[in-house]
């Protein structure tokens, strides 16, 4: 993918320049970099950018008013890709995020944490800008410890593979994260789409979203 014209929305100064010059290394133009929902909402009408990354929290409340604007951007834009960041893993929050739009705008949610892995970082926002659905492992951890029945029908592959999915991995990703072909991969996720009674589907974005409701719910 070429270079993606990105705004950024993040209030420390520090985070917010470091992700910026991140982004630049990496080929892409950052056309504003800005400390509040307002500013925000203000650059992304301005400059009507390829992706928006924002953190959860910002002023002035600094309790979710990022994300608040983010869904707002989304309704009023469906095919706007945005990627939230989250200091701590809310489920709530996800969940609002992946609901919000209802089109196949892509869409991520990471911790903060993962800034530090810099190839992983850039190429989930890639992603989401190309109109994919990127969550965060730790959240699909934490949905997969609470769906207990009937993930037992799974088998200990099919549940690997299942979390990938809902990090919204490809096929080929997968099977390079279990080392197997990615026949092997397309034989697991027949198994487990059968088992937990979900319609295949050829498209990642929509077996993504697929997977996160069933876990969701």
């Amino acid at each position: 993918m070429s270079g993606l014209r990105v705004v950024i929305a993040e209030d420390g100064v520090i985070v917010r320049e470091g992700v910026a010059g991140m982004l630049r290394r990496f080929g892409h133009e950052v056309v504003a970099a800005v400390g509040d929902a307002d500013e925000l909402r203000a650059a992304v009408r301005e400059h009507r950018p390829d992706v928006v990354v924002t953190d959860v929290r910002m002023p002035p409340g600094f309790s979710d008013e990022g994300l608040q604007a983010a869904i707002e951007l989304r309704a009023a834009d469906p095919e706007l890709p945005v990627l939230v960041l989250s200091q701590y893993v809310e489920q709530t929050y996800a969940t609002e995020l992946l609901d919000s739009g209802g089109a196949p705008a892509g869409v991520g949610y990471l911790l903060k944490d993962r800034i530090g892995e810099v190839t992983e970082f850039v190429d989930a926002l890639a992603a989401v800008a190309a109109g994919r659905t990127v969550v965060d492992p730790e959240v699909v951890r934490q949905l997969l410890s609470r769906r207990r029945d009937p993930l037992h029908r799974l088998t200990a592959r099919e549940r690997e593979v299942l979390g990938l999915m809902a990090e919204g991995r490809s096929n080929a990703a997968i099977a390079r994260a279990l080392v197997v072909s990615e026949a092997a991969v397309a034989k697991h996720i027949n198994s487990l789409l059968t088992k937990l009674d979900l319609p295949p589907d050829a498209d990642d974005h929509r077996r993504v979203r697929a997977v996160l409701a069933y876990l969701r719910g």
